[in-house]
């Protein structure tokens, strides 16, 4: 009785061997679907330091100058508009009023003459702004663009720039601070943009 329960399982274990064994052709489609370019390909994540690219790439100073020249030319101006409102309000101070009437238009006229000068400071403050935003927005696009250039054989699915604190590991290996700022440099002395018209 043990060796026909032996022969029996024996037997039974091979039919469902022979039952459930996967055919040729499905093995081989497993392996191809597996072998595709998205599978097969590596994963890789290179990264640069900002602050690096910050201190070393020509097109970072040549804009930190440009928009230190605009800061400086937008407190003159907002200077030059400080000392008018100045200047009026101690004409309009000097004047004697006889009537109340007199007192009141010049007060309106101050107001008139204040509310001029805020718009024109306004506006000196939105276009240096927009000055600086479009400056740092240039040089962003010109990093990208290099950045295109450089991962053009796609070895990397991914290039980050690294900030303290959003990163806690990072392998220096994929470190491409180095060369970026090499490339970048040569690319800026190559095709540096023509000086903006004021």
């Amino acid at each position: 009785m043990l060796i026909w329960n032996g022969l029996l399982t024996l037997g039974l274990g091979t039919l469902l061997f022979l039952h459930f064994k996967p055919s040729g052709k499905t093995s081989a489609a497993r392996v191809n679907a597996g072998n595709d370019s998205a599978s097969t390909k590596s994963f890789k994540i290179a990264y640069f330091e900002m602050d690096s690219v910050e201190a070393h790439f020509d097109m970072v100073k040549a804009v930190k100058d440009e928009i230190g020249a605009k800061n400086n030319e937008l407190e003159k101006n907002v200077g030059d508009l400080d000392g008018k409102y100045k200047a009026k309000y101690e004409s309009l101070a000097a004047k004697t009023y006889t009537t109340q009437e007199e007192q009141e238009k010049a007060q309106e006229e101050l107001r008139q003459y204040a509310e001029t000068l805020k718009q024109q400071k306004d506006d000196y403050e939105q276009k240096y702004q927009d000055f600086v935003m479009r400056k740092n927005l240039a040089v962003k696009t010109r990093i990208e663009d290099f950045l295109k250039k450089f991962n053009s054989d796609s070895r990397y699915s991914y290039i980050i720039s690294y900030e303290i604190g959003l990163f806690y590991y990072r392998d220096t290996t994929y470190n491409i601070t180095n060369q970026l700022i090499k490339g970048l440099n040569e690319d800026y002395r190559n095709n540096k943009p023509a000086p903006e018209k004021k």
